[in-house]
């Protein structure tokens, strides 16, 4: 198995930076599941593991020659507080923007979600429900940030995520244009097309004055039952599952 040298350690320990994804094109899965999950999905640049993980793993089928590294190396590389013993380097996907690609298809769009948190589960909704494309406007957290693939569980490879800005690429689209609001109408009582793009706003601000004039639908998600006194609002990514999962349930 080949060494790494320190200038790649270097550059495997600076990918927890957007300034070093974006210039080397790389990023970071971590932990036995999210890198089993990926690896068939991405280019890989570097699959490094200890010796320890290396022999409780020796049956699988990797698909890559991996990079043998000391328990000690794993961790100063690593962005987590308990190392699992193997991470992979990945390539990001350069993909454009097909907006024709969009048409008669059901897409999620976010605007301005900054929890990793909440991308990343967003990310996970979007494979479950089936939704292929992920349109995130330039303000959102980095989906290629540790925390965002820690927390796609393995989705990332499987939702094409673009970036781009909303205000131009939604009325290109050419479908309806959902969002969530408090003076929407009931999502569970208003007549749903099957394709169309669902807006998703800030955690604290909601969906921005200029794309809330793109939409064409406003919903809004009611408490049960509707006079109860609730909570303010929903988390977003609750609220994007119970959203998508009455899109797909008509």
């Amino acid at each position: 198995m080949q060494q790494l040298t320190n200038a790649e350690k270097k550059l495997v320990g600076s990918l927890g930076q957007a300034k070093s994804r974006r210039e080397s094109g790389l990023f970071l899965a971590e932990g036995t599941r999210c890198v089993l999950e990926a690896l068939p999905l991405f280019g890989c640049r570097y699959l490094l593991a200890t010796d320890d993980w290396l022999r409780a793993h020796s049956a699988l089928s990797l698909g890559v020659e991996p990079t043998r590294v000391s328990a000690r190396d794993l961790e100063r590389m690593s962005q987590q507080k308990a190392p699992q013993g193997v991470l992979a380097v990945l390539e990001i996907p350069v993909k454009a923007l097909d907006v024709e690609n969009l048409k008669g298809k059901l897409t999620v769009a976010l605007d301005t979600v900054q929890d990793p948190g909440n991308v990343g589960t967003i990310v996970r909704l979007c494979s479950w429900f089936g939704v292929e494309t992920l349109l995130c406007s330039k303000g959102c957290a980095d989906v290629y940030s540790p925390k965002v693939v820690q927390s796609t569980m393995g989705a990332l490879g499987r939702v094409n995520v673009q970036y781009c800005d909303l205000e131009e690429t939604l009325p290109r689209i050419g479908e309806p244009v959902y969002g969530t609001f408090l003076d929407g109408k009931d999502l569970f009582h208003t007549p749903l097309t099957r394709s169309g793009v669902i807006v998703m706003g800030n955690e604290g601000n909601g969906v921005s004055e200029g794309v809330a004039r793109l939409v064409s639908d406003r919903l809004y998600i009611p408490p049960y039952p509707a006079d109860a006194e609730a909570v303010e609002s929903l988390n977003v990514a609750t609220a994007t599952a119970i959203t998508l999962a009455r899109f797909r349930n008509q």
